[in-house]
């Protein structure tokens, strides 16, 4: 049961993660795209812009592939976190703790969760599991 558990959370964040980099990447699912997103980076000091949206739906879509998959769990989970992290540096940590008011709840729970599997393991339903 543990290990479904596991999957379940896997898929739910690390596909979660990856639809995030594809609206930064490429503008789909409703994204503003490189240019777009580049240009709310460099809004808020992130520079450069488009370098710094590229790198950061970069770590979402392959950190949150990975994290689905469960591959390289720990380095995904990290990777996963560490965006999350310059997320509530960068934008939600000055508002407080509260989503509702668009603080770093939301941000620190996937801290959370992408931390505590990859510290735990992906599971028995993990490409690390049958690879490693």
């Amino acid at each position: 049961m543990l290990s479904l558990g596991l999957l379940i959370i896997r898929l739910v964040i690390g596909l979660s993660f990856a639809a995030h980099g594809v609206q930064k990447l490429f503008g789909w699912l409703g994204g503003y795209g490189l240019k777009g997103t580049g240009g709310w980076f460099e809004s808020i000091g992130m520079k450069p812009g488009v370098t710094m949206a590229f790198l950061a739906g970069f770590a979402e879509l392959a950190g949150g592939l990975l994290f689905a998959a469960g591959l390289f769990t720990p380095i995904a989970g990290v990777v996963l976190a560490l965006t999350m992290l310059v997320a509530i540096v960068k934008v939600h940590a000055a508002n407080g703790y509260w989503s509702t008011q668009n603080g770093y709840e939301y941000n620190l729970a996937l801290v959370a969760i992408t931390i505590g599997v990859a510290l735990t393991g992906a599971g028995k339903y993990a490409l690390d599991a049958i690879l490693f």
